[in-house]
């Protein structure tokens, strides 16, 4: 299946508290978009990994999604090498999105980073013909670079390129953060507080959202940077 946008993510629940916004804003403009998350995020202190599979399905339904991937890296030591490329070529070929997002350049968590590189050198490598893939079913793979790649800001604050109104599909980004059961408050949980299960965390996020949002005169936004200029036949399409 073709989608129009293709998210990859280091872990589950990175989509969510990123750039779920602007998936559902396109999900609902009638786009086809899919995730791809690179770990299970089994090193996580709360939770499991079959519980956060469960949990990513969820959000994915949340936010209307029907397709979500997970390859299985091995969380913290995962690596930009050909090995891991080659898995992130194979979906890009797979899909072959028009657009792709993908983790912030730099983060606090090191696997953004280093999901950022790898995803964007994979998204460059998916356009040579000369590296060869096959499918689930054993048939070869056409070349296919997506147009634009665009990467979403997390914890760290980076001067956004472009923001995105998240205003109207507020309420659905916060279901589907919450989708995550295991990671997120819930005073009903007594498992080991973690830097981002605190109350203060999603009190966070909504005020980056609004911050963001209030530079570009909506309630709340989502911001991303770019590899490269932002190209428009008409400057009325930058309003």
């Amino acid at each position: 299946m073709k989608l129009d946008i293709l998210a990859f993510a280091s872990h589950p629940d990175d989509i969510e508290l990123g750039c779920a916004g602007t998936l559902i804003a396109h999900v609902k403009a009638g786009k086809k978009v899919g995730i791809v998350d690179l770990t299970e995020g089994e090193l996580g202190t709360r939770g499991t990994p079959e519980g956060r599979l469960q949990e990513a399905k969820d959000a994915a339904a949340v936010m209307g999604i029907g397709i979500r991937d997970n390859l299985g890296m091995a969380d913290g030591f995962f690596r930009n090498d050909r090995e891991h490329q080659l898995q992130v070529i194979q979906k890009i070929r797979q899909y072959r999105p028009e657009i792709v997002i993908m983790n912030a350049v730099y983060d606090r968590h090191p696997d953004h980073g280093r999901g950022s590189d790898l995803v964007s050198e994979s998204c460059f490598k998916a356009g040579l013909k000369m590296i060869p893939t096959t499918d689930e079913n054993g048939k070869q793979q056409e070349a296919w670079r997506p147009k634009v790649v665009y990467h979403f800001i997390q914890d760290r604050l980076l001067v956004p390129d472009l923001v995105v109104d998240v205003t109207p599909y507020w309420a659905e980004k916060m279901q589907a953060i919450r989708a995550f059961k295991s990671q997120f408050y819930n005073p009903k949980d007594d498992s080991p507080n973690t830097y981002i299960s605190s109350p203060e965390f999603l009190d966070f996020i909504e005020a980056r959202a609004k911050e963001l949002g209030h530079a570009i005169g909506v309630t709340y936004g989502e911001g991303f940077t770019k590899e490269r200029y932002i190209g428009v036949k008409n400057l009325f399409d930058l309003i």
